[in-house]
């Protein structure tokens, strides 16, 4: 029996330009994507029906999360079906490590990597990409493997870029905030930025020169992500901002050492938020 075992690695925006607005409802976005360390378990298994279990790492809560439409792996998993007129079922296990609504794009990870399993375990003359993009703006940048990606259109436009590996923060506060909703909150769109810049800045370990166009409208309407934004800033980390839709801060640090420091004082501070350290780029 064939049983596909697979990491959904989180990705953190760093930069997230959105630089207009589209007929079809979505937006024109601009972001510098890289992967995290940090990932989800997915396991992935053939079955008579669909069955399997959702479980979760210690801080990281599910808020209703199952085996059902409102779980984008099992919608990866119907698209899938739909597209191949197959319609052999799955054992689905998920160990998220990832939060919920929290601008990672865990969800869209998942979705990916059941995708990539279910063209080796049924292969069928699928279009992977296309079904992608129809699950998520996101989804399409976890299919490509990239470490690291300058993404445009809405988001599945993709160029590989090279990044040494940046040691990194993450905060969450107890608040989560959907794509939809952050959308919902722009007030305005922002110009291009300066992409060689930004890398080069990124390279060399200096202040880091960007925006995330999202994070106005979200600290407005949450307070509470500007408390988490200032407080990674205190920390004295460097490039602090919000991650793609939020609520996830981070900020940089020199070294990981550093950065496990931070966090681990976050969550003494803080123990009712979520706070992870690790490397991007990788």
């Amino acid at each position: 029996m064939n049983e596909f075992l697979l990491e959904a690695h989180a990705k953190l925006n760093l930069g997230l330009w959105v630089v207009g607005r589209r007929d079809d409802g979505y937006h024109d976005i601009e972001s510098l994507f890289v992967r995290l360390g940090l990932h989800d378990d997915v396991a992935v298994t053939p079955a008579g029906s669909l069955n399997g279990r959702v479980e979760a790492d210690s801080g990281v809560r599910l808020e209703g999360l199952g085996l059902d439409d409102g779980n984008l792996a099992v919608r990866a998993l119907r698209a899938y079906q739909r597209a191949a007129g197959d319609e052999r079922e799955v054992r689905l296990e998920l160990r998220k490590r990832i939060p919920l609504a929290a601008g990672l794009g865990g969800g869209s990870s998942d979705a990916a990597q059941v995708l990539l399993a279910l063209a080796r375990l049924y292969p069928a003359a699928v279009e992977l990409d296309t079904l992608a993009l129809e699950l998520g703006s996101d989804v399409p940048f976890f299919m490509s493997g990239q470490a690291a990606a300058w993404a445009s259109g809405r988001g599945e436009r993709l160029e590989p870029v090279s990044l040494p590996p940046i040691p990194v923060v993450l905060l969450k506060p107890d608040v989560a905030v959907s794509a939809s909703e952050a959308y919902g909150l722009l007030a305005e769109v922002s110009p291009p930025p300066d992409r060689r810049g930004l890398l080069e800045r990124l390279s060399s370990s200096s202040e880091p020169e960007y925006l995330n166009s999202l994070q106005a409208g979200v600290v407005e309407e949450y307070p509470v992500v500007g408390e988490a934004l200032e407080t990674l800033r205190h920390a004295g980390l460097r490039g602090v901002l919000m991650s793609g839709s939020g609520s996830t801060c981070f900020g940089l640090a020199e070294s990981e050492q550093e950065a496990a420091l931070v966090a681990q004082g976050l969550r003494a501070r803080y123990p009712g938020w979520w706070a992870w350290s690790g490397l991007a780029a990788v």
